[in-house]
């Protein structure tokens, strides 16, 4: 049995890892943080918890938290991740990564997108990016894993292929991608009100401005060795959970939709959470599940690809314990299938 610590136990996608990880044949929860006053069971904060773990939700230094956990499971914001990482591993600990802390490998990088300068900026280049999909074989043996975002997974899932296989060209790809609510975050926010969100589609971060753009290129331009430039656009979506991303590209020599989905069955031949389906995706399809639901359709020069998944899961908590799961020598799928 691992004993595993959830940091920032709080929130939507902590829950979702917490319930995960409570079916895991080898994984022991000892400790869940927060920085609430108080110790409260971890039932009054997630109430669909109760009866099933006793563990209390308490306000621990990351030095205590190496002292009972064999790995961390970090869901704090950015900037406080990487503020708790260094001790955690000083401590012995193996971190999985959930914030955008570790996922860029350029700190001035990071700094222009997250207006806050890196204060571990020496791990940032040989921190693994957390895709099995991609980099299953990097993963195990490593100390920090950089779990990547939800809509950076569901984009960079629909494309690798194509742009592996040079199918499609590295620029003018367009990705309009919508979410959920809870994509948001637990933490009370206007615009994510019910009165202010219900019933309406709104765009956001327009015009290449959001800071999963340049985690999709550079993701992308490592995985192919070419430079990807993406244009991104997300919105959000008066559902509770699920991302949903139409990709525009533009094709570089004439193909069928048939040759391109038997690119895509083979080149995920082996990976358990992507389904290359037939029909058009509907996040309900993949929703509460580590699934991520891929299609695509020809128009003339055009690609379309259309894929979806859910983002507190197969885009937070289950690739975490996929990630987990290859870190520790353990079945990729454990705990993670229907």
């Amino acid at each position: 049995m691992v004993k595993v610590a959830v940091l920032g136990a709080t929130g939507y996608t902590a829950l979702e890892l917490i319930k995960i990880l409570l079916r895991h044949p080898q994984a022991d929860i000892v400790a869940l943080t927060t920085r609430q006053d108080g110790a409260p069971p971890v039932h009054t904060i997630h109430p669909s918890l109760y009866g099933r773990l006793t563990c209390p939700v308490e306000d621990l230094t990351p030095a205590q938290v190496a002292q009972r956990a064999e790995f961390v499971f970090c869901c704090l914001p950015h900037v406080a991740s990487m503020e708790a990482v260094p001790t955690l591993l000083a401590g012995g600990a193996k971190v999985c990564d959930l914030s955008a802390d570790y996922r860029l490998t350029d700190p001035v990088v990071y700094e222009k997108w997250y207006g806050h300068k890196h204060s571990d900026p020496g791990r940032l280049a040989d921190t693994v990016y957390g895709l099995p999909e991609l980099w299953a074989d990097r993963i195990p043996g490593q100390s920090l894993i950089a779990n990547p975002g939800c809509y950076t997974s569901t984009s960079i899932l629909a494309l690798a292929p194509l742009l592996k296989g040079g199918f499609v060209s590295p620029a003018g790809i367009i990705i309009d991608a919508k979410s959920g609510v809870s994509g948001a975050g637990r933490t009370p926010k206007l615009g994510t009100l019910y009165v202010e969100c219900n019933e309406g589609v709104s765009a956001y971060s327009v015009a290449g401005t959001h800071r999963h753009t340049p985690e999709i290129d550079q993701v992308l331009s490592d995985f192919t060795g070419q430079k990807v430039q993406v244009l991104f656009t997300p919105h959000l979506m008066p559902m509770e959970r699920g991302i949903f991303a139409t990709i525009y590209g533009q094709l570089t020599r004439p193909t069928t939709q048939a040759d391109l989905l038997a690119h895509f069955r083979a080149f995920y031949a082996g990976k358990p959470f992507v389904r290359v389906v037939e029909h058009l995706p509907n996040t309900r399809d993949s929703a509460h599940t580590n699934f991520c639901d891929i299609t695509c359709r020809v128009t003339g020069n055009t690609v379309i690809v259309l894929a979806c998944l859910d983002n507190l899961i197969k885009g937070a908590a289950g690739v975490a314990v996929q990630n987990f799961n290859l870190m520790n020598g353990f079945d990729e799928t454990t705990a993670l299938l229907p």
